[in-house]
């Protein structure tokens, strides 16, 4: 790896990743960000008319399938959890200067590891559960650190690399459910088999706190809140933390003072890929669903999870209510259809409204800067004839 530079993502890549850090914003920045909310918002609403829905419909139908009651509630928490691992993990690699765009094939890689863990050995009671949780975090977080190790070795961009890499992991899963050897489903008789895993046995599945219909509480999403304040407060009271902050910050000053760029971005890589994989083993051993391997398990958990992150600013803590949001959105998402409106207009409003929350603050910071060089360039051509007189 190139010390000077944080695993190929570009100095233009990175002074956007400062603008979107946390620091002094000021009214203008707060200011602006309301006012694109309210476009945002506005142009969502004249999408829904124009496509022949009714925006207060369509919000009543939102609000009808998220949190209108208990069993709402639960699908919604049950969507935050692996939204708010993801984007825990993005806040890492974020935080460090790397761009890590590859959530949705590490989720995948691994709920991967969790069914070979949970369907293969041979391993009873919570001990299961432990290890399956531990695999999924190593087989992604390893899966990440692939690409710092192609930028050391073959100067590869990270960002492009860990792209390219989710297409790998879908055909490495599709490949996985589709061959009988290693976790297609069993065939009884002659019965046709689908390309998914066998169900994992009962005590390979989460616990949760609460029964249907009342309040579901999954244990993933107390897994993602503790996960979210730990690493919160490693970043900002640990040596780990400022190391990373500074790496993030200025890699060449992170270098003289005597952090291991190398040893310390690719770290940062495999962490947030940790996470993603443990996102993908709560998918997998949720409570509620189908909890087989599935090629569409992820369900864009690792791209809409990295939204997350981009709105929290790269903060685990602003993350929470953020990935609750998302979960809003992501569960009432399928009520929209009995109102006449195409569900994907759901992402289309997702898209907005992180428009609204990442732009204001680099628009602020670019006008801040450009007022600044006026100001220098003005000073410039007042001092100038004073030069000229001095010399004369």
């Amino acid at each position: 790896m190139n010390e000077r530079e944080d695993l190929g993502s570009g100095d233009v890549l990175r002074r956007l990743l400062s603008n979107l850090n946390p620091g002094p914003s000021g009214w203008r920045t707060g200011a602006a960000t309301i006012l694109a909310l309210l476009v945002a918002l506005t142009l969502s609403s004249l999408l829904i008319a124009v496509t022949g829905g009714s925006p207060v419909a369509s919000v009543e139908a939102l609000f009808q399938g998220s949190m209108s009651d208990l069993t709402a509630w639960s699908s919604t928490l049950l969507y935050a959890a692996p939204l708010l691992l993801v984007a825990v993990g993005a806040c890492v690699s974020a935080r460090s200067g790397l761009f890590n765009i590859g959530q949705e094939g590490q989720v995948l890689i691994g709920a991967l590891a969790a069914a070979w863990v949970g369907l293969r050995l041979a391993i009873t009671g919570p001990l299961l559960i432990v290890v399956m949780l531990l695999a999924a975090g190593l087989a992604a977080g390893g899966w990440a650190g692939l690409s710092s190790l192609m930028y050391r070795l073959r100067g590869v961009n990270v960002v492009v690399s860990t792209l390219l890499m989710t297409f790998v992991a879908q055909q490495i899963v599709a490949y996985a459910v589709n061959t009988p050897w290693l976790l297609q489903e069993s065939r009884i008789g002659n019965a046709i088999v689908s390309p998914q895993s066998n169900p994992l046995p009962s005590s390979a599945l989460l616990g949760s706190i609460g029964e249907y219909p009342g309040l579901q509480i999954n244990a993933g999403l107390i897994i993602a809140l503790i996960a979210a304040v730990l690493i919160a407060v490693a970043i900002s009271r640990t040596t780990w933390g400022f190391k990373i902050t500074m790496l993030g910050r200025n890699p060449l000053a992170a270098k003289h003072a005597g952090v291991r760029v190398t040893a310390l971005g690719g770290a940062a890589l495999a962490v947030s890929g940790a996470f993603a994989g443990l996102a993908g083993a709560v998918l997998l051993a949720s409570p509620v669903g189908v909890n087989r391997l599935q090629p569409g398990l992820s369900m864009n958990i690792g791209w809409d999870g990295l939204l997350v992150a981009l709105v929290a600013r790269n903060r685990p803590l602003a993350a929470m209510p953020v990935a609750l949001l998302f979960g809003v959105l992501r569960s009432g998402g399928g009520f929209l259809a009995a109102t006449g409106v195409p569900s994907f207009l759901v992402d289309v409003v997702k898209a907005l409204l992180v428009l609204a929350f990442v732009a204001p603050p680099v628009v602020v910071a670019l006008a801040r800067r450009r007022r600044s060089g006026d100001r220098t360039a003005g000073a410039r051509r007042e001092a100038a004839p004073v030069a000229e007189e001095a010399i004369a």
